[in-house]
Parts: C-alpha cells; sequence; structure tokens
C-alpha cells in the first residue's frame, strides 16, 4: 500500500499558502491596461496573467502568534515543473522535492511525525533517506501542485470586497490590495494586505494575514523568473513510499 502524503503543516500558514502552501505574480497587460484608472479587477488581472509567464519565484511564509513561542517559516523556490521547500516549525524540519518524474520528502523525526503526519514507527523507517513518489500518482500530484508557479495565484483574493489603494515603499509605488476572509472550520476570521509593485511589471511583493488573536502571516515575494533547478536524491538516499507501510 502506497503511504499516502499527510503533510499537515501549520494550518493557518498553509491555509493563506501552499497548500505551500504554499507556493505570485509578474508582467502586466501592457500600457494600454493601466492608461486610464486602474481598478481591483485590473490588477488582479493583470497579476493572474503575468503568474503563468514566470520561470520561478522565490517565496517565503513565515508565521507568528502571541500564545506561542514557536515561529513557523517556509522558504520555497517554486518554477514551472517543480519545485523544493523546506518547512520549519520549532526544532521541526521537513524538505520536499518534486522533479518531472519524482516527488522527494525528508526530515528530521519531529518534522516527519509532526508536520509531514507519519506515525513514529513510519518516521523511523524513514531515517535520513528520501521518501519518493512516482510522477502519475495522486500522492505526487499533491506534493506537485504546491511546489509549481500556478500555486501561488491562490495569494489572489477574488475582486468583490477587495479594497485598492496605492503606496510608496523606497521610491517605488505600489498597489494596495486589502480584504477580509471569513472564518472556517479550520481559520479564523483573517484580514490581509497584499501589495503589488505598480512598475513596468505587476509583481506581488508582499502578503499578511493577521486574525484577533494576534496571529500574524508575512508572505514575502522575490527573485522574479529565477530559473528553478531541483536535483534529485542520490537513488542510494531513497526509499519508495510503498516500503514504509509495508
Amino acid at each position: 500500500m502506497d503511504l499516502s502524503v499527510r503533510r499537515n503543516p501549520p494550518s493557518l500558514l498553509h491555509a493563506l499558502a501552499l497548500g505551500m502552501a504554499a507556493l505570485l505574480i509578474s508582467a502586466a497587460l501592457g500600457a494600454t491596461a493601466y492608461a486610464g484608472v486602474a481598478t481591483t479587477g485590473s490588477v488582479l488581472q493583470a497579476a493572474k496573467t503575468a503568474i503563468a509567464k514566470q520561470s520561478g519565484a522565490h517565496v517565503v511564509f513565515i508565521a507568528s502568534s502571541n500564545s506561542s513561542s514557536s515561529t513557523e517559516k517556509i522558504v520555497a523556490d517554486v518554477g514551472t515543473t517543480g519545485g523544493v521547500e523546506t518547512v520549519f516549525v520549532g526544532k521541526a524540519e521537513l524538505t520536499v522535492k518534486v522533479t518531472p518524474s519524482y516527488g522527494y520528502v525528508s526530515g528530521n523525526s519531529t518534522g516527519l511525525t509532526t508536520i509531514f503526519g507519519l506515525s513514529s514507527a513510519n518516521a523511523k523507517k524513514v531515517g535520513t533517506h528520501w521518501v519518493s513518489w512516482k510522477a502519475g500518482t495522486s500522492q505526487y500530484t499533491s506534493l506537485k501542485s504546491n511546489l509549481t508557479i500556478s500555486s501561488v495565484s491562490g495569494l489572489l483574493p477574488k475582486a468583490k470586497g477587495t479594497r485598492l489603494s496605492t503606496g510608496v515603499t523606497n521610491g517605488s509605488k505600489l498597489y494596495v490590495l486589502k480584504w477580509t476572509s471569513a472564518a472556517t472550520s479550520s481559520t479564523p476570521k483573517l484580514s490581509n494586505t497584499l501589495t503589488v509593485s505598480a512598475g513596468a511589471t505587476t509583481l506581488p511583493v508582499e502578503e499578511t494575514a493577521t486574525d484577533s488573536s494576534g496571529t500574524k502571516v508575512t508572505t514575502m515575494l522575490s527573485k522574479w523568473g529565477e530559473r528553478v533547478l531541483v536535483t534529485a536524491p542520490p537513488i542510494a538516499s531513497t526509499i519508495a513510499s510503498s516500503k514504509i507501510t509495508g
């Protein structure tokens, strides 16, 4: 029986990010699109169109809470056909890699159990190896969906209910989008702000989300257009997921 992908990252962080969570925006519609007054819809459409044109991006998610001393962090590089991310929650650590052929997961014992959801016995079987899933399996598809450029479009809100304004940071003009997300069974009501560059390209810069308890998630986006090359682990260091559960 194949080992299911049961990643259990910080709920608020992944609800906002990947999904990494967790994995974005670029390239404007063109000068004529903004010849008049920019609207929420035109900015979001420009951003959405731009996402598909990017070869890669660097994404950092940081979540902090007033009720916990533990900071949750995800660092990812997402490309068109795969990517890599590392998740840190306290002492727990988990790394995910996706290539066109395989998806891989590795981490310390705490990361494999508390973040990925393995039992202690199965985490012990994995040890320092990378668990692998072949392309074409549902588990591989689940991993890949979080580590490609297309996944980051989840950061964009719907135009309805989103307020648009402009601002300037370090001399650069920005679009500022603000909206609220209704509470669900797994996440509280959130107040969100997304800044998007308003220059020659329409690139997201940073998104923040906060709830009434003081939990805050910050998503920082950079290295637009980077070439993301993911190296597969050595064959001797990998173990098929089917061998973990016997």
